[in-house]
């Protein structure tokens, strides 16, 4: 029996990849559910799953939680400027507890990008690299759900207003990185593999044609400088610290930093991956 361990596994990922390995036949006794709050939990323990509590910033209980597990699962966090310490602690606690392989979600071309994302991830690869437990890098790129949950917006102003130069962009489902994760998992032996994951590429123009067409309300794509950019998200006096954040991805973007011909996605997957038009007319 291969005991499999997912972080975060009651977040937006996390629970597709759990999901996904109890529908495709992994037993629900393999699956460890790692969690900081075992309630939210409940539903996952009730299919037979074993759920552990523990908090990426607590190395004790990580080291507990991740007893017996041969592959980890490890899902970036959300504490920006927090996550190189938190992730140290995971792999960390996974190799002191002997995990044979770790799985982690970085973010796409992430040696070679300026999106202001990067450098935590870079540096938690650095980490895994210095670890000595063998580990598979998955750099994903933008999920298209980063989009499609602004669609009020795009709707209500009837554009989609960036600086990416309407650039090609390899966004893909949530579901299939999470199917791509169950992939590495299941695959995962004693090498370290980096792949760059990413979707059918769409400019920003074509998403604005998608929301068009599955909506029947005209939603157009319009191309700004970084600098209007950031003067029209501050216009009604909000902070500007997000703004700011939102120019630089989007200069990256227009840099080509978001876009892969890589078919690894797809390999890890096993089947095609879902195109842009397909995930705006599941959320329309």
């Amino acid at each position: 029996m291969t005991t499999l361990a997912i972080t975060g596994a009651t977040g937006a990922l996390g629970r597709l990849v759990v999901a996904d390995l109890l529908e495709s036949g992994t037993a629900p006794d393999e699956v460890v559910a790692v969690v900081r709050n075992p309630a939210k939990a409940a539903s996952l323990a009730e299919q037979g799953v074993t759920v552990r509590e523990a908090d990426y910033a607590d190395p004790a209980a990580l080291r507990t939680a991740l007893e017996g597990v041969e592959r980890l699962l490890l899902i970036s966090g959300d504490a920006v400027g927090a996550r190189v310490e938190q992730h140290t602690n995971v792999i960390e606690a996974a190799r002191d507890a002997g995990v044979a392989h770790i799985v982690y979600t970085s973010i796409l071309n992430a040696d070679a990008s300026s999106n202001p994302l990067v450098d935590e991830h870079i540096a938690t690869e650095k980490v895994l690299a210095a670890s000595g437990v063998a580990h598979t890098v998955l750099r994903n790129a933008w999920y298209s759900e980063n989009y499609t949950t602004q669609l009020p917006q795009y709707l209500a102003t009837g554009e989609i207003l960036s600086a990416t130069d309407d650039a090609p962009i390899s966004a893909a489902a949530r579901a299939d990185f999470a199917a791509a994760a169950v992939g590495a998992l299941r695959s995962a032996g004693a090498e370290s593999r980096t792949f760059e994951l990413g979707g059918p590429a769409f400019t920003l123009t074509e998403l604005a044609e998608a929301i068009t067409e599955a909506t029947g309300t005209t939603v157009v794509h319009r191309v700004v400088s970084a600098d209007e950019l950031v003067a029209t998200m501050t216009s009604d006096g909000q902070d500007a610290t997000w703004p700011n954040i939102q120019a630089r991805v989007d200069r990256s973007i227009a840099a080509g930093e978001m876009h892969t011909d890589s078919k690894a996605l797809e390999e890890l997957m096993g089947h095609a991956p879902t195109t842009i038009t397909e995930v705006v007319r599941a959320a329309v």
